[in-house]
């Protein structure tokens, strides 16, 4: 609710129903709507929750390949029809076609970018890393399928100080350490269905470049200079901290700190920044959301900002500084800069990538990274006169059975094996639908079947599977031709498009009961089998976003063409009457709950 327009927000279908939240106050910057608990449908309540992240969107199937970093963006308008591409154009030119106003983080006046971190290589994926994607993926969809052009970025930080001791530690040279662990972001987010449209590596050479003309343009304006530090610092974090941060002598995040002795370094003037952050985030309340973590950045810089080390002697691997050869980046500057090397920076000529797409509506990171994004990226924007990002967006953590994570605990969860486990659609359908976007998230995996039995196999699969099989074996194996008049009812469900719950179309056809018409009045089946499908065809656009492979799945055994799967399509391309239709398959399994949850 905190990243998307209000009237897209009190307007989908799926997201009114916000997840944990049925009968409560949503808060749209600075107004609010109620959100209408449903009538009950002989569910409990946590069985009707669907994820309230987003609403619908678009794109399809398996994407074919992630594309390697590289100066020259591809661009995809469409990704699994020309929906998307032939709705854009028109879109573009009518603010009121998808119902999006302006928000004062977006203006819908360019182009829409959405950034994941680049995740640090110093140790293989978690579900970490697939959730920010999955996050990010389903607004980039979801703009997508609004009619929006999309910028959608993601990639790997491959220097510093942690990178250069994994690689030691396993024998191998830094390079060939990172070529390795980035291939394996790279199959994640393949794997995951992921529709990015840039991957960006910091080892690569267009990265390099753009890196040390900011630092240029910094010395030139006289934000950096020369000194020496020493403090504590967090390798783990690639982070600084004060005394008076460190909580029974580790960092604020758990990390172990160590004592730097005294050693040069090139520090960037922070403190001159102060002032100038606390104004931006007075201008713009929405700049850092949700509201808990703006109060705390906000409270971080009121309590003094230092002048920030920038560059480290004690360590190579990383981008040289320009100039001075003994100096590495302090990896901060080095990874904050992603988001304009991605775009082709420095170049910002007229209709460069840089002119197009900067600056990002919307950076989504985990809480843990807030305050490089929030504290330091807008100082070094600030300091270079470039564009500030619109939004920075943080998101909480998992932890497993009400505990943290730990390698040496031995409860990481490897998101590849929860694909492997369950699939690709149920993995990402229960990380958007688990959590209120912002909070915290506990996962288990008996949690993960019973919602997933719950939402898509209980309810969204089997008025899949038992309105088709209807069709097909009572209406000539096509969507009904002989279609009576609408009752009350038909046109109270066909009218509650803008929000359709899934119970509501189960809750229909067991009032309507068509396996009994067929033996009384063949005409109103037709009908109520006709307008069941209907609400499918709805539910299954809406739901692209999330369940991207699912809901075409079930708009091809719809018989919807590939062409009319947008949202534009939602109340302007209702089935066709005769369209044939094959024997419905399965497409959400059950799970069993395990004896002993691991």
């Amino acid at each position: 609710q905190q990243m998307l327009p209000r009237a897209l927000l009190a307007k989908s279908p799926l997201t009114q129903n916000c997840f944990r939240k049925l009968s409560t106050t949503c808060t749209f910057s600075g107004s609010s709507c109620k959100v209408k608990k449903p009538t009950s449908y002989h569910r409990p309540n946590h069985r009707r929750s669907l994820p309230c992240l987003v609403s619908g969107q678009s794109s399809p199937l398996f994407r074919p390949s992630i594309p390697t970093f590289s100066a020259h963006i591809v661009h995809r308008q469409s990704f699994t029809s020309t929906a998307t591409a032939s709705s854009a154009s028109e879109n573009q030119t009518n603010a009121n076609t998808t119902g999006i106003p302006p928000t004062t983080f977006d203006d819908r006046k360019r182009p829409f970018q959405v950034t994941t971190p680049i995740y640090y290589v110093n140790d293989k994926p978690h579900v970490g890393h697939a959730y920010t994607s999955i996050a990010c993926d389903v607004i980039a969809r979801y703009m997508r399928l609004s009619g929006r052009e999309v910028f959608f970025q993601s990639g790997t930080d491959e220097h510093g100080q942690k990178v250069e001791d994994s690689a030691k530690a396993a024998g191998i040279e830094p390079q060939v350490f990172v070529d390795d662990v980035s291939g394996s972001f790279r199959y994640l987010l393949t794997v995951l269905n992921i529709s990015n449209d840039a991957f960006v590596r910091t080892t690569e050479m267009h990265h390099r470049e753009a890196v040390q003309h900011l630092w240029r343009v910094l010395v030139d304006k006289g934000y950096i200079y020369l000194d020496n530090y020493e403090g504590w610092y967090s390798v783990r974090d690639e982070c600084y901290y004060m005394e008076s941060e460190l909580v029974e002598g580790k960092a604020p995040t758990g990390s172990d700190v160590e004592w730097m002795v005294k050693e040069p370094s090139y520090f960037f003037r922070l403190s001159e920044f102060e002032l100038p952050l606390l104004q931006l985030y007075d201008k713009e309340p929405d700049f850092v959301a949700p509201s808990a973590r703006r109060n705390e950045v906000i409270s971080f810089v009121k309590s003094g900002l230092r002048d920030l080390s920038v560059s480290r002697t004690s360590f190579n691997w990383g981008v040289p500084v320009p100039d001075d050869d003994d100096h590495v980046m302090y990896v901060w500057m080095d990874a904050l800069a992603n988001y304009l090397s991605a775009l082709g920076y420095p170049n910002m000529a007229a209709e460069s990538n840089m002119d197009r797409y900067w600056p990002a509506a919307l950076h989504v990171v985990g809480k843990d990274i807030l305050r490089f994004h929030a504290v330091y990226w807008p100082a070094f924007l600030m300091a270079a006169d470039l564009p500030l990002p619109k939004r920075v967006f943080a998101h909480g953590w998992w932890t497993i059975d009400g505990e943290k994570m730990s390698k040496s605990v031995g409860n990481v969860i490897d998101p590849l094996q929860l694909v492997e486990q369950y699939g690709v659609d149920a993995t990402r359908f229960f990380l958007m639908a688990d959590v209120t976007f912002g909070a915290d998230g506990d996962f288990s995996h008996e949690k993960m079947i019973y919602k997933v039995n719950a939402n898509l196999a209980n309810e969204v699969g089997n008025l899949c599977q038992r309105t088709l099989m209807l069709v097909f074996k009572n209406c000539g194996k096509a969507v009904p031709c002989e279609v009576g008049p609408y009752t009350q009812d038909d046109e109270k469900l066909l009218r509650s498009a803008g929000a359709l719950l899934v119970w509501e179309a189960n809750q229909y056809i067991d009032k309507m009961e068509p396996w009994v018409l067929r033996k009384t009045d063949t005409e109103r089946m037709a009908t109520v089998l006709y307008v069941t499908m209907e609400a499918l065809r709805r539910v299954a656009i809406l739901y692209q976003p999330i369940i991207p492979s699912s809901a075409n799945k079930i708009l091809d055994q719809l018989g919807v063409p590939e062409n009319e799967r947008a949202f534009t399509h939602l109340e302007s391309s209702p089935i066709k009457h005769g369209t044939p239709i094959s024997k419905p398959k399965g497409i959400f399994p059950r799970f069993d709950v395990p004896t002993n949850d691991c």
